[in-house]
């Protein structure tokens, strides 16, 4: 694998987690600032991007196959037994939170939004985690 995409990446998905904590503070009322809410969500996209770049760089690196999706290339993953379910399963859902923050905006739920920052950052430290350890 090429250490230094997958170094740049984890750069990218750190500082953007610092980002989003620095907008959010724990706050929902933050949530509801247009400017701050917009940051997270722009943070969020490009912690999901970033993960999304290293799933189809192992995809590649490990000779998996071609991935049709971005959730394909999570499946390819867990289904050769580099990544664990979980964290497989995590971002898979952050993906389709993504897409709805990207292509449905109206209807983006804040307690969704909410529940990724208070419960589910970590679940991108992990996957750095399992990632480097391929």
């Amino acid at each position: 694998m090429d250490q230094d995409l997958v170094m740049n990446k984890t750069l990218i998905i750190e500082r953007c987690l610092r980002r989003m904590e620095e907008e959010y503070q724990g706050k929902r009322e933050n949530l509801t600032n247009f400017t701050k809410q917009d940051s997270i969500i722009l943070n969020l996209q490009r912690c999901c991007e970033a993960a999304i770049d290293l799933a189809m760089h192992v995809c590649r690196a490990k000779q998996l196959g071609v991935p049709q999706t971005s959730r394909e290339s999570f499946e390819m993953l867990v289904n050769n037994n580099l990544l664990s379910n979980s964290i497989v399963k995590n971002m898979k859902s952050m993906v389709g939170f993504r897409n709805i923050a990207i292509h449905d905006y109206q209807q983006l739920n804040l307690d969704v939004l909410e529940t990724i920052l208070n419960d589910h950052l970590d679940d991108f430290k992990k996957y750095v985690q399992e990632v480097k350890q391929i």
